[in-house]
């Protein structure tokens, strides 16, 4: 049976300063929109047994995996979460990113402007729609609740936008323009970005080659957004997420397992799922529940053998979990190769498998 940490070469264990994580990003390589076909986005190839670097195409993804891989995705759907609306008595600008509903049926929400926004304050949404702040959430976030003729999960599609991330200046041409193909679990606050590349003729070529795929669902809330701010990364927290994960893609990973087949997680969203439920042999079950697993150099993965991302903001904690899995030297080195081959970053930009 593989132990994926064992080839989780150069891993350094003493970068705990949030400086360790910055790099230089000319701002013009961040990808405004999406490719028009999707895999056609380029690909750089991280070998972390051979520390080697190379650069190809992502439509070759079957070329680099073998017979009896097994690829993990994450199956959320983008919810158009993001509602825009005026501070009652103010006439305030302000903005609403939904996450998720509570157990008493409010929603947790990320709010702008904040100091305004507090306990009591009423947002103007339209003539029949507003929404209440209720109470404060942990860590910045608010508890909303809607008045509104019908539930606002119904008004959404008209009411709501889809939620891009800060850096992306442009609007979607079209709403799925911000989903992957294969999106179907409602409920996420930004997409899972390393899918964007699957189209049906890579899955079509995958399935050629052998390689069997699975599905899991992690609904992405705001430890995508929020930024570290501790100069030592061990004392940021992260926010907790849904995950699903069913009996039956349960059983297929740990057929994988027991079998001594790889198991790749499609983009880091996926690597926390299975490395929060897996066990110590790298075995999981049948679950669903939240997790605020925050990986970074020094961790032991049990369970993802390779991985498929994008590349990642400076500072992020995404960025921290892509050096604990490919070896920090080699993931900034990588990072330094991308800038200079002007590889497209971030959501809509260029990927990285690393092996």
């Amino acid at each position: 049976m593989e132990i994926p940490g064992e080839r989780n070469v150069g891993v350094v264990l003493d970068k705990r300063r949030l400086s360790d994580y910055e790099y230089h990003l000319p701002e013009d390589l961040i990808a405004q929109k999406p490719l028009e076909t999707r895999d056609q986005s380029r690909m750089l190839v991280l070998k972390r047994a051979e520390a080697a670097i190379e650069h190809s195409v992502f439509n070759r993804l079957p070329a680099y995996l073998k017979q009896g891989d097994l690829l993990v995705f994450n199956d959320t759907r983008v919810i158009p979460a993001r509602l825009i609306g005026r501070i009652a008595g103010r006439n305030t600008p302000a903005e609403i990113l939904l996450l998720h509903k509570n157990e008493g049926g409010k929603w947790v929400a990320m709010v702008k402007p904040g100091k305004k926004l507090k306990p009591g304050a009423r947002v103007l949404l339209d003539r029949k729609v507003e929404a209440l702040v209720e109470d404060y959430a942990e860590r910045e976030l608010r508890l909303i609740s809607f008045i509104s003729p019908r539930p606002i999960e119904e008004l959404l599609p008209e009411l709501g936008k889809v939620p891009l991330p800060p850096y992306i200046k442009r609007d979607v041409d079209y709403p799925e323009q911000y989903q992957t193909i294969y999106a179907q679990k409602a409920g996420s606050a930004a997409a899972p970005t390393a899918g964007f590349h699957f189209t049906d003729r890579v899955f079509q070529a995958l399935a050629d080659k052998g390689v069997e795929t699975a599905f899991i669902t992690l609904h992405i809330g705001p430890g995508t957004f929020q930024p570290v701010k501790a100069e030592d990364i061990r004392d940021h927290k992260m926010h907790s997420e849904f995950y699903r994960i069913d009996s039956e893609t349960a059983a297929t990973i740990n057929r994988a397992r027991r079998e001594g087949r790889r198991v790749i997680a499609v983009g880091t969203t996926v690597c926390r799922v299975l490395e929060t439920v897996a066990a110590e042999d790298g075995l999981v079950s049948g679950r669903e529940g939240w997790t605020d697993l925050y990986i970074y150099p020094g961790f032991k993965f049990r369970l993802v053998g390779a991985m498929l991302t994008n590349f990642h903001l400076p500072r992020s904690t995404l960025l921290m979990l892509i050096s604990a899995f490919g070896g920090y030297d080699l993931v900034m080195k990588a990072y330094r190769q991308a800038v200079a081959e002007e590889y497209r970053f971030y959501s809509f930009g260029d990927c990285m498998l690393i092996l």
